[in-house]
């Protein structure tokens, strides 16, 4: 990498450059390396990915890793028909769950998500509706600071989602979830991962 080309990445003693936020923590890294940033399509996946951004929402995201594993059991593997069919047992359930996050308002909102999920398979679903907001082109972020937190479409399926009774889907957090799918890519110039979904160039 010449002098003009240097980033914020940081290159590992496997002698492969990442993101900071990805540079030290063995399961971000792992998760770097092996998920994030790569095309994640179909209803079930995304609707994972939409709530585990949700409850994301003020904690690490390496705090929602450590527990996605009792996430998914909590919630039938996030399959959007068993989670819109859950009823007050269910909140109860989850709530004395230690090994999630026990935020009632967040619980909730997964719930009346999985019944706006099933709602949008009306407008093709919730995989065709996030994608038609991938934008025309993708960040090139060389440093963290030039790394977005929204963007124009981020605000726009934010607002979309909500109108269709999504809740916990702000700009920001939209943004995140955009960059963990695929849809944009915020590797950072120079990092080893960047253009590996394969959907936008280096």
């Amino acid at each position: 990498m010449s002098t003009t080309e240097q980033t914020d990445v940081i290159v590992g003693e496997d002698g492969l450059a990442r993101s900071p936020w990805a540079a030290h923590d063995p399961l971000l890294r792992e998760y770097y390396d092996t998920e994030w940033g790569m095309s994640v399509r179909g209803e079930q996946p995304l609707f994972e990915r939409i709530s585990l951004e949700a409850f994301q929402s003020g904690l690490s995201w390496a705090t929602i890793l450590r527990k996605r594993p009792a996430f998914r059991e909590a919630f039938d593997g996030f399959a959007p028909d068993a989670v819109a069919a859950y009823a007050e047992r269910d909140v109860a359930r989850l709530l004395a769950d230690a090994g999630i996050v026990r935020n009632q308002a967040k619980i909730r909102a997964t719930i009346g998500n999985a019944r706006a999920t099933l709602a949008l398979r009306e407008e093709g679903g919730l995989d065709e509706f996030v994608w038609s907001f991938q934008p025309g082109s993708t960040p090139r972020p060389r440093g963290v600071a030039e790394v977005p937190t929204t963007s124009p479409e981020s605000v726009a399926l934010s607002k979309a989602l909500r109108r269709r009774g999504f809740r916990f889907v702000g700009p920001t957090t939209m943004f995140a979830l955009m960059e963990a799918v695929g849809i944009v890519d915020t590797h950072l110039v120079g990092s080893y991962r960047r253009g590996a979904s394969g959907i936008w160039p280096e």
